[in-house]
């Protein structure tokens, strides 16, 4: 799958605002807005034996992030599964009309969440984490 802007999947008010209608949003849209962080951290998690970091992206200048993903040995993976990373800010910046910052994050999830202002799992409809492992589980890893 080709890399995809994360805010070409941005949530509607109403998804913003009723966890139950974003959870039924497909599987890319959901991960792609909204649950972004749990995707990423599902695929650390699924690969322990691999040095995977996660990392995020903001406009240049901004302290919020918008998007987090998973990194490992020039590649990404979010939404659109496993694109090497250059490719992958590209496209978002693109989109997004501005320059974007990567950002390493060191944090655990927790306090990620904390900092940036994003949901915890238990803060879903329902518990992400199942749906994040399925869907890693769908892309071949570039070291496959």
């Amino acid at each position: 799958m080709t890399a995809e802007a994360a805010g070409a999947f941005r949530r509607t008010a109403l998804e913003r605002a009723d966890q139950q209608v974003a959870w039924a949003r497909a599987d890319q849209a959901f991960f792609a807005a909204g649950a972004c962080h749990i995707l990423a951290w599902a695929c650390r998690d699924a690969y322990l034996a691999r040095s995977i970091d996660v990392a995020a992206v903001r406009l240049a200048g901004d302290t919020q992030i918008f998007h987090a993903y998973a990194s490992w040995n020039g590649w990404a993976f979010d939404h659109s599964g496993w694109n090497p990373e250059p490719q992958l800010l590209a496209v978002n910046a693109d989109f997004e009309g501005h320059p974007l910052e990567r950002v390493g994050i060191t944090d655990d999830l927790a306090e990620f969440c904390a900092e940036h202002h994003h949901r915890m799992p238990d803060q879903f409809w329902r518990d992400p984490v199942p749906r994040a492992r399925r869907y890693v589980g769908l892309f071949t890893p570039p070291w496959a």
